[in-house]
């Protein structure tokens, strides 16, 4: 197995790409080993000294390290335990997927429903690239809430992504959206 990696624009953050789907649909964000309990393959790169975040996507794991540890000594472990889980045929994510797919639902109003289309069909795909995402929470009184997951989270540039990128974008496209802010983690 040939696992590609690249670098992400958080510093502490790198994409692995094992050429392979990791999840079928949506993402799942890992904070801690605590919360990673319905998914062997988490699980398993958690148990690396060093690693304190796991994002699985459809193609793509990124994995966040503690600011002391160096990538030179982590990277070979991380390439080994993820070739290792898929030599286990255990699957990334149990049958009790933590899915964070934006779709939308009748109660829904129309600027929610627009709110969602832009970032599905504009953002997510961009910060997929970068090794994250972005999912919608909320929609009240002008001011979109939206969570940052994988690389996204705690990146250095993801006020900059919010503020310059997607808020100018969506009040530009939808006049009712006067902010966007990150939701607290």
């Amino acid at each position: 197995m040939f696992i590609q990696t690249e670098d992400t624009p958080n510093p502490e953050t790198l994409k692995f790409i094992p050429g392979d789907i990791i999840i079928k649909t949506g993402t799942a964000d890992f904070s801690s080993k605590e919360v990673a309990s319905d998914s062997p393959l988490a699980l398993r790169l958690f148990e690396i000294d060093g690693v304190s975040r796991v994002f699985l996507a459809t193609d793509f794991i990124s994995v966040t390290k503690d600011p002391q540890f160096h990538w030179n000594n982590l990277k070979p472990s991380i390439l080994t335990g993820i070739m290792e889980h898929y030599s286990s045929g255990l699957p990334a994510i149990n049958d009790t997927e933590k899915k964070n797919s934006e779709s939308n639902s009748t109660e829904d109003t129309e600027t929610i429903k627009q709110i969602k289309d832009l970032l599905e069909t504009r953002v997510r795909p961009a910060v997929a690239m970068d090794g994250g995402d972005i999912t919608f929470c909320s929609f009240e009184a002008g001011v979109v809430t939206l969570q940052m997951k994988g690389a996204c989270a705690g990146c250095p540039s993801s006020t900059a992504t919010l503020k310059m990128g997607i808020e100018n974008m969506l009040r530009h496209y939808i006049p009712e959206v006067t902010e966007v802010v990150a939701a607290e983690l």
